[in-house]
């Protein structure tokens, strides 16, 4: 299997490749050129009782990966990257929510980060350069590359997070390692970071000396291995139906949506794919029959989802074939304020006695929403993509009561911080990284 750069002028690679350098040498991001079929049992879901997700995971990974490794060797990557589960919870008959929150660092993003710290650990390419992680994050993404790459030997994280507009606890969860992460505190945005990391990997003469590579969603390392909890969730939701499902996904850079939907065309039946924003709603308002307008993004309590200008849209272009009808066929998308959100965090607490950070929270609005708009009697499983108790300040004021915080994560809260302020402007990024990590 080749990747091939959705800016169309580069040449394929291998997974390994594409994995290594990020970003196209093109400034496109790397897809597959075809997707293949698994032979996971959609159509007998019976067969597929008691397959564990890292069965699943192992399955979905190497057509992927069988150009550059062997059979066991991505066995073994799995059964070291994939220890966490995805459980599905029934709130009723036809509302469920996927758990991803049970790795390290209670985030979705443990998935793609240990899967990819694992796969540079041991197979990166022999080189006497050090590797160069460059992460911008909204939130969460920042907290998991840091555990998953922490003290590996040869690599070195750059984390650059926009200064005000992440929680307490993902701030601290970037900046209380050490060693070889380093958290950058950018004065600005998520977009601002996210355009300072595109331009150094665009800088000829920066590459020539560092080599550079990116943890973020425009990886399609960190794509693959969001496809596996997809997959399991469908074959866990035939526990309770037959029925095909319809995945609420919240959604920031769109790099969770775009994992969903190459798992339907690898063979994963869905009924529909719907997109749950904050008020930064480019992509709904792209939905809805507008232009694709990419803007400033603007600060909410659903933080992870503070995108003005998501990536990972080209990807989901590139799989449509550029088709914006059948995209909006396929995908519905809503967006809500601050207020909605704090409503349905009561609202679920009171009706289920179900604690959902604030990014679940939008997705349930949005299942609320298209239940009642298409009146589709689907089950529908929405994406949980945080613990509640990464936002305490939003959450336990809405349900008024005291949220627990798993010792792993309250570790992080009584370490020191160690972070350094920059503006938004490249130059400043680009001296900073040569005179620490030029030669």
């Amino acid at each position: 299997m080749k990747f091939y750069s959705t800016n169309g002028k580069s040449d394929g690679v291998t997974f390994l490749e594409a994995a290594e350098t990020g970003l196209a040498p093109d400034g496109g991001l790397y897809m597959p050129d075809s997707l293949p079929k698994l032979s996971l049992p959609f159509n007998d879901p019976e067969s597929a009782a008691g397959l564990t997700l890292q069965e699943i995971s192992k399955q979905a990974a190497r057509p992927f990966l069988s150009d550059s490794l062997s059979i066991n060797e991505i066995d073994d990557l799995i059964d070291d990257a994939i220890t966490m589960e995805a459980p599905l919870v029934k709130l009723r008959d036809d509302l469920f929510v996927l758990e991803l929150f049970h790795g390290p660092t209670l985030a979705f993003k443990d998935f793609g980060a240990r899967f990819m710290a694992r796969l540079f650990s041991k197979h990166r390419s022999e080189s006497e350069k050090d590797l160069i992680i460059l992460v911008a994050t909204s939130g969460d993404t920042g907290g998991a590359v840091a555990s998953g790459f922490y003290d590996l030997d040869g690599v070195h994280v750059c984390l650059l997070f926009p200064k005000g507009k992440v929680s307490d606890i993902q701030r601290k969860q970037m900046t209380t390692l050490g060693k070889n992460i380093t958290a950058l505190e950018i004065e600005g945005t998520f977009d601002d970071c996210q355009r300072l990391v595109k331009q150094a990997f665009s800088d000829g003469n920066l590459n020539t000396t560092l080599r550079l590579s990116s943890a973020n969603s425009i990886n399609v390392a960190r794509l693959l291995p969001q496809t596996f909890y997809y997959l399991t969730a469908y074959f866990q939701l035939k526990e309770f139906t037959d029925k095909d499902p319809v995945f609420v996904v919240p959604s920031g850079n769109f790099g969770n949506l775009t994992a969903g939907l190459m798992a339907e065309k690898m063979g994963m039946p869905v009924t529909a794919f719907v997109a749950a924003t904050n008020r930064n709603d480019v992509v709904p308002e792209y939905l809805l029959g507008s232009e694709f307008l990419p803007r400033m993004s603007v600060q909410t309590i659903s933080n992870a989802m503070d995108v003005g200008n998501p990536s990972n849209f080209e990807r989901i272009r590139a799989l449509f074939d550029g088709d914006d009808t059948s995209i909006r066929q396929h995908i519905k998308g809503y967006s809500f304020s601050d207020e909605d959100t704090r409503i349905m965090i009561r609202k679920v607490y009171d009706e289920y006695d179900y604690v959902a950070d604030p990014h679940t929270a939008v997705g349930l609005l949005a299942a609320e929403k298209y239940s009642k708009d298409f009146d589709d009697r689907s089950p529908i499983i929405v994406l949980s993509t945080a613990h509640a108790s990464k936002f305490l300040d939003v959450v336990e004021n809405e349900i008024d009561s005291k949220v627990s915080i798993p010792e792993r994560l309250a570790k992080a809260t009584r370490r020191g911080e160690k972070s350094h302020p920059m503006s938004s402007e490249y130059s400043e990024l680009k001296k900073m990284l040569l005179k620490t990590y030029g030669i």
